[in-house]
């Protein structure tokens, strides 16, 4: 029984050969060095030389020995058999007729390569995984490989299958039981009994109060800001972050909260001590960062989009609505004063008059009221008084800062529970504005506050009209309590979004500056970062390799810009031509539509279960409670959540009540226990490894550039992780930021409320990939193009290359001002200051390794070192960091034609993956209908998979289709196979039954279809 939790390629890979080994696998375990063929050569008979030397190569290779010759791969035995001499590899036949042989050759090859019985790597090995256990959330799967792996990396023999993965499941129960045991030990009685009263069901209510607390505010509103806030308090009442858990890993108390944040609270009280305990206070402990986040992000939504922007709209149509008034009052002013400018002075008549007579008031009035009466003008200047800002020294903020106040009842309920329920923390920008916060509610409570209790430095010119200038308040010495209120929470809602202001120990809201790797965790990391993203530690010598590349860039462009009739500088302007389509290769039509007409039909599901039977796509799909044993036929199981939340169709067109792993139970059951986002993200990364070993796939690309793009999805539901937008959204949505490869398959991607500025999530996506190859290049539309931007994925060993809409007002840099780059004069006259990142170049280091070991997050920073148009002096060092790598792409971009194709391309290839996403993604109006970021990133996640899924398998047999159309004489390009799409999805069938059967599991390829065939 314990084997079960093991995946059909396990079991059979283990110790054995899973078909022909690589030429690099070849090198790697094969190639005999001296002592080994010294010793096999020492041996009589060609089959025993060969058999030694075989054997010596299986060992190191899979960790055993094997019996049998016909287990050994032909290219194994002929490989080999070239080293030795040996013409005829089939001898190794003969090999196996004398068992002593075997076991003789056996002791000599263990005696040279030192290798192990597995009785003395035992105690090491459960060293091994008990480490595991305590470091990662590795499920038993994971830990088995890994088990393998060291054996085979200390020489250690492998044992049978099954006492190893016995050994596996029996550390991994032990170390858990002892984690739960540690998490377990600093509770005291009294408190294990007040949290174990979260899980039951309080009179009159209908849900356990953890149940309750689990469940995120949706409510952008006043009330919901006071829940919020109340539930913020009640869950830090509970005061489990006073217990010391420091023995215990975040990663297992991570991975306790994932289950007790899943689990029923019926089944969190069925479970056994210490573990119930042990899984609730991590619960806890995660519930006390994300309740303040939740809090603090309907915090942000709720001034953004109901209290800031509403106030703005609403003054905005109060102008509109009065500007038809204020230009007939304006006309008519205007009319009376023209007279006034335009009518010629009056003489008095005399002959002799050097001087004019001023025209008389009687005389004007006379004028006037040709055009206009006095009381229409009377009536006008009232009017434009009425419509217009009283006084000169408004600025444009005053109208609407008004009709903020009229909101006052919105906020004033929960000023107080925000200054005291939020564990604020500041930079010393931001310590103004909490002391200002937390004094608040004491203002307010006053009911005629004066000048002598707030902190006046915070008024800007507006805020201070408003606060100390109201007419009815300021003549008895007293402030606007509403305007100040506003005043304070507008200069926090500024202060949090770029964090000068945080929570401390929350993740969203938290201080990105304190997790910066710094001290020993620097010393210790720099050397590494500095290898992987081959960097210098000298400023120096970077810049200095910097500006030598920059200076050859410049030349070779300016050099080659006469005789580049696309481009011309005019004005000081760079002008670009437009790129035209580019023609198809000669023969591209017949051969495209060939390929797609021989590609099967299929119905969606019968798609993803072949997927799954070539690939192990939902091997990777581990139990959230660590259960080994996996029920039978869970690939279909597995199957149909795929296909009802990738389709947004819901659970009830899969369900099948006669087919026992397709009823309700057991697809809720799995949904449950099975489905999640770790286990999407490992199986979308196992079909971007296994589509490399596709022939077409190469054709495409190497995997090396990608693009991040966003696909909206409308959101009908109240949910404090959207934004309206009118122009993607009907109501309010989200955003899921993608990353794609040239290869067409997804690598990954982020959820993003509304449609925020793709720039600050680009880099987030990059450092949460599910391919194992990292893109070089990373393509984006012109909404990233910003110098900071560059700088970060510079610095982070990206080479950022944006589409360029508009070049004319794109400005160059130089590091070298003297320098005469001919034609490129007039558009690099800016420089680079290089005393900036020298300035801040250890700074800029830390900020790169932190984002590489996943320390920060790049949006975080993004926003931490911009304040509105200014920047810190980190911020500013990256902008000029960024500025050189802008210029050089914008010269290359200016300079090659490939190179804007390219970019045109792959962004191309992104836009069709959405077009075939919206295909799949069609049910209940393809709106997004989950209120909290886990289930948008679930169903996004899930759709992310389907999509890989397809293409993969619209590779795998589009692939087959060009070697057949090969095979009977039709000769295809290279640059013909590098236009074909494996996004065609007109042989799918999304929509219908959905039968889930296994229909074809052969292993062979389902024939393909004659394009010469008429349709039915």
């Amino acid at each position: 029984m314990t084997v079960e939790y093991l995946s059909d390629d396990q079991i059979a890979q283990y110790g054995r050969f899973a078909g022909e080994p690589s030429a690099h696998e070849l090198e790697a375990f094969f190639r005999l060095d001296a002592v080994a063929i010294e010793q096999a050569a020492a041996k009589r008979r060609p089959h025993n030389r060969l058999g030694w030397a075989v054997q010596w190569g299986t060992v190191r290779m899979l960790g055993t020995f094997l019996s049998a010759p016909a287990e050994v791969p032909p290219g194994v035995a002929e490989f080999v058999g070239e080293q030795l001499g040996i013409e005829d590899p089939s001898c190794l036949k003969l090999y196996p007729e004398r068992l002593p042989t075997q076991h003789e050759h056996a002791r000599e090859i263990r005696k040279l390569l030192k290798i192990r019985d597995f009785d003395e790597g035992d105690l090491a090995l459960r060293e091994y995984i008990a480490g595991r256990v305590w470091v990662s959330n590795e499920g038993p799967r994971a830990l088995f490989d890994r088990a393998v792996t060291w054996l085979l990396r200390n020489r250690v023999l492998l044992p049978g299958l099954t006492p190893l993965a016995y050994l596996v499941a029996e550390v991994r129960r032990g170390e858990l039981a002892l984690i739960y045991s540690v998490v377990e030990a600093p509770v005291e009685p009294e408190f294990r009994r007040g949290l174990l009263e979260l899980l039951d069901v309080p009179d009159g209510a209908q849900t356990s109060v953890l149940e309750r607390w689990r469940k995120g505010p949706r409510d952008v509103s006043g009330r919901g800001q006071k829940a919020a806030l109340e539930r913020a308090r009640d869950i830090h009442g509970v005061k489990s972050g006073e217990l010391d858990l420091w023995r215990v890993p975040p990663v297992k108390l991570a991975e306790l909260a994932r289950y007790g944040m899943s689990a029923h609270a019926p089944t969190l009280r069925r479970l056994a001590e210490p573990r119930r305990t042990a899984t609730v206070l991590a619960t806890i402990r995660h519930l006390e960062g994300s309740s303040v986040d939740d809090a603090l992000t309907l915090f942000d939504v709720l001034m953004a989009t109901k209290l800031l922007a509403r106030a703005e709209r609403e003054e905005n149509k109060a102008k509109l609505k009065g500007l038809p008034k204020l230009r007939k009052a304006a006309a008519k002013v205007a009319s009376a004063v023209s007279v006034l400018l335009d009518v010629p002075i009056e003489s008095d008549g005399g002959e002799d008059d050097e001087e004019p007579v001023p025209l008389s008031v009687a005389q004007a009035w006379e004028r006037i009221e040709q055009l206009v009466t006095r009381e229409e003008l009377a009536k006008a200047i009232v009017e434009l008084g009425e419509l217009l800002p009283e006084g000169t020294d408004e600025d444009a903020d005053t109208a609407w800062r008004k009709q903020l106040l009229e909101r006052y009842a919105t906020v004033r309920p929960f000023t107080s529970l925000l200054a005291e329920v939020i564990p604020w923390g500041a930079t010393q920008a931001g310590t103004l504005i909490v002391e200002a916060l937390r004094e608040l509610p004491k203002v307010q409570a006053r009911r005629k506050p004066g000048p002598e209790h707030i902190d006046a430095s915070l008024l800007d010119g507006t805020w201070r009209r408003l606060v100390l200038g109201n007419p009815l308040l300021a003549v008895n010495g007293y402030i606007d309590k509403y305007a100040w209120t506003f005043c304070v929470l507008e200069a926090l809602h500024t202060a949090l979004k770029r964090r000068d202001v945080y929570a401390k120990g929350a993740d969203n809201w938290g201080d990105p500056r304190a997790r910066l790797l710094s001290g020993p965790g620097w010393q210790v990391n720099r050397p590494r970062v500095l290898t992987a993203l081959e960097l210098s530690g000298s400023a120096d010598e970077h810049l200095g390799e910097l500006e030598v590349l920059l200076d050859e860039m410049y030349a070779h462009v300016a050099e080659g810009l006469p005789r580049n009739a696309a481009v011309d500088i005019v004005d000081g302007k760079i002008r670009l031509d437009r790129l035209e389509a580019e023609p198809e290769p000669a023969g591209f039509k017949p051969v495209h539509d060939a390929v797609q007409a021989m590609l099967p039909r299929i119905d969606y599901p019968e798609l993803l279960l072949e997927v799954h039977a070539r690939t192990g796509m939902f091997d990777p799909f581990e139990h959230i409670g660590g259960k080994v044993a996996r029920p039978q036929d869970l690939d279909l199981t597995l199957t149909a959540l795929l296909v009802s939340k990738s389709t947004n169709i819901g659970m009830e067109p899969v369900i099948k009540p006669g087919e026992k792993a397709l009823t309700r139970s057991r697809l809720t059951a799995a949904d449950w226990g099975y489905w999640n986002f770790a286990g999407m993200s490992a199986a979308s990364g196992l079909l971007v490894a296994q589509q490399s070993d596709i022939d077409l796939a190469g054709d495409w690309g190497g995997g090396h550039v990608a693009s991040a793009d966003g696909m909206r999805f409308n959101v009908p539901l109240r949910s404090i992780y959207t934004r309206p937008n009118r122009k993607y959204f009907t109501g309010r949505g989200a955003t899921w930021l993608n990353v794609v490869s040239d290869r067409v398959m997804g690598l990954g991607g982020i959820v993003m409320p509304g449609t925020l500025r793709d720039s600050l999530g680009i880099l987030d996506a990059m450092f949460n990939l599910d391919g194992p190859v990292r893109p070089e290049i990373v393509i984006t539309d012109t909404g990233s193009y910003i110098d900071l931007v560059f700088g970060l994925f510079a610095i982070c060993g990206y080479q950022f290359s944006p589409r360029i809409a508009d070049i004319s007002d794109a400005r160059l840099w130089r590091l070298d001002m003297t320098k005469d780059y001919g034609p490129l004069q007039p558009v690099s006259r800016q420089r680079v200051q290089v005393e900036r990142i020298h300035q801040n170049w250890e700074d800029m280091l830390r900020v790169a390794g932190s984002l590489q070991t996943g320390k920060v997050r790049a949006y975080d920073l993004l926003r931490m070192m911009t304040s509105g148009d200014r920047k810190t002096g980190l911020g500013d060092a990256f902008a000029h960091y960024g500025r050189i790598f802008k210029t050089l792409h914008l010269l290359q971009f200016i300079d090659s034609e490939a190179y804007r194709r390219m970019i045109g391309v792959q962004l191309n290839i992104g836009e069709g993956r959405h077009a075939l996403g919206r295909n799949i993604f069609f049910g209940r109006l393809g709106e997004l209908r989950h209120a909290y970021r886990e289930g948008m990133e679930d169903q996004l996640g899930a759709l992310g998979m389907a999509l890989n899924a397809v293409v993969w398998w619209n590779t795998l047999y589009m692939d087959a289709a060009v070697k057949e159309l090969e095979a009977g004489g039709l000769t295809i390009s290279q640059e013909i196979r590098s236009r074909l799409s494996p996004l065609v999805h007109e042989h799918i069938n999304f929509h219908g039954r959905y039968p889930i059967v296994r229909s074809h599991g052969d292993g062979s390829l389902r024939p393909l279809r004659d394009p010469a065939a008429s349709e039915e």
